[in-house]
């Protein structure tokens, strides 16, 4: 049961926490594309000037990430619906009642729309969590991605007068005791911090993964920890970011 708990509400918050995060700030890095299109600016490679590009252009690369994004956590989710209900202590199904399985899984997918089936071998359903582990990575990459466009966004709005100032911040966290025309990229800075912290969590998993021995993983309360923790600061960042500096952004 703890198995299947644990593919079940990770599924679902990859479904209901994450993705409606990263749709929000696909749509919203696209919206500062289409408004930033008749903006030239120069493109730089190895930090080093490079050809011209319109702001619109660098902000569409930024949207197609998040659009690959969603699409990692669509695939995050098909990777949990293999079950392992059923299998009892270690895979062999003793004393569980024939079509147990099935039925659980029939009930569970019409309560959550999740089209959940039952493991086809128990015992690697039981014994291993690869499927968690390749779930992480995916997250990782999401991570990622979010951390790069951070990044980049407070790089372009460095300065403004000394720095690139190729992009004006919102004043989440405006001036100092002692500067008071400084505008902090905090915003932005808290999404490489999650980002941080996301890969550590993703680390723990894919050693939780390769540390269960035998017939049974018995690190199933860590990997719980680390995946929903992982997907709840990832959303919170992923919308936060997107109402707080993306939708705000000017040139």
């Amino acid at each position: 049961i703890i198995p299947t708990v644990l593919h079940l509400s990770v599924a679902r918050a990859l479904r209901d926490r994450l993705r409606p995060a990263l749709v929000g700030l696909e749509a919203a890095l696209a919206e500062r594309s289409a408004a930033f299109a008749g903006i030239v600016k120069i493109g730089r490679t190895h930090l080093m000037d490079a050809t011209p590009l319109t702001l619109g252009q660098e902000f569409s690369g930024y949207a197609a990430q998040l659009a690959k994004a969603v699409a990692r956590c669509d695939r995050a989710g098909s990777l949990l619906e293999e079950l392992a209900v059923g299998g009892t202590a270690v895979g062999t199904g003793l004393n569980c009642p024939p079509g147990f399985a099935a039925a659980v899984c029939a009930i569970l997918s019409r309560e959550t729309g999740i089209a959940f089936r039952e493991a086809g071998n128990h015992f690697e359903a039981q014994a291993a969590r690869d499927d968690v582990v390749e779930v992480a990575g995916l997250l990782a990459a999401t991570a990622g991605a979010l951390s790069k466009i951070a990044g980049d966004v407070r790089l372009l709005g460095s300065g403004p007068r000394s720095g690139l100032g190729e992009l004006r911040l919102p004043a989440t966290q405006p001036g100092s005791s002692i500067m008071p025309g400084k505008v902090n990229p905090v915003m932005c800075e808290m999404v490489v911090q999650v980002g941080h912290y996301v890969q550590g969590l993703v680390t723990t998993v894919q050693l939780a993964g390769r540390d269960g021995q035998l017939e049974l993983n018995v690190t199933l309360p860590l990997l719980a920890y680390s995946l929903h923790e992982a997907v709840g600061c990832l959303a919170e960042a992923a919308h936060r970011f997107a109402e707080a500096c993306v939708a705000v952004l000017e040139a």
